[in-house]
């Protein structure tokens, strides 16, 4: 079995934000990178325990910079066997699906994993576009994930409940919270990252469909307010009236 899972690097979650160019950059300045917390805990510690129960390979795919080498090799030092990394400054998310489904045709893999979204951008599009672009089933937001022969029996939250689906392989899927359990790679696994492949691959043209107008951050959090216990109607006026929330 083939299976292929997508990593991206992201800030660290305790990243100051600001934006650089006319509010049109995200300011890296001073960033402390990671690989995307739904990429690693899930889709990856999934797939390796697919290779673990049934055999095969697992591949990691990246498209960045040399700059996102570190964070590749944090994945190959969990326990993936190889890694392709597509040598551009990522786009747009339409851009970074091709990239990746270009790849993943190539190596006619049987499953394509996805963290559920970034944590920075959280567009949740690229899956459904790499699926979209291979002409495979998608499964969103996976939840658990059973495999029989070459049938998946995925998991997945849906408002009020839980749905169960079967799909047959070659499929993509996201995974959400719930899929794996979170692996911390012990020294071995890291000395043998170093030692493992990380092809760099050139990208292919495509020509990019969205650019960023402007980015803008949200409203800075008031203090707080406290009200008198005894002032029920002051603090009723202020959730109806300026919250708006009742």
């Amino acid at each position: 079995m083939k299976l292929l899972v997508c990593v991206s690097k992201t800030p660290d979650t305790t990243t100051k934000v600001s934006f650089t160019n006319g509010d049109t950059e995200f300011n890296t300045q001073g960033v402390q990178y990671i690989m995307n917390p739904y990429d690693e805990w899930y889709a990856l510690v999934r797939a390796l325990e697919l290779k673990e129960a049934a055999g095969g390979t697992v591949t990691i795919i990246n498209v960045g910079t040399a700059s996102n080498d570190t964070v590749i090799r944090k994945g190959l030092a969990i326990g993936a066997d190889d890694a392709i990394r597509v040598d551009a400054e990522d786009g747009s998310a339409y851009y970074v699906a091709k990239q990746i489904a270009e790849q993943a045709k190539a190596g006619a893999y049987d499953m394509v994993f996805f963290g559920k979204e970034t944590i920075d951008y959280n567009g949740s599009q690229i899956g459904a576009m790499v699926a979209e672009m291979l002409d495979m089933p998608f499964v969103s937001y996976a939840t658990k994930m059973d495999v029989n022969g070459n049938t998946a029996t995925i998991s997945r939250d849906i408002e009020g409940g839980e749905e169960v689906v079967e799909v047959d392989t070659p499929f993509a899927l996201s995974a959400a919270k719930g899929l794996a359990e979170q692996r911390i790679p012990n020294m071995r696994g890291i000395m043998m990252a170093k030692r493992k492949p990380l092809n760099v691959v050139a990208p292919v043209e495509v020509a990019d469909k969205v650019a960023v107008a402007t980015y803008t951050l949200p409203p800075a959090k008031q203090d707080c307010r406290y009200i008198d216990a005894e002032n029920m109607d002051e603090l009723v006026n202020l959730l109806h009236g300026e919250a708006k929330v009742i």
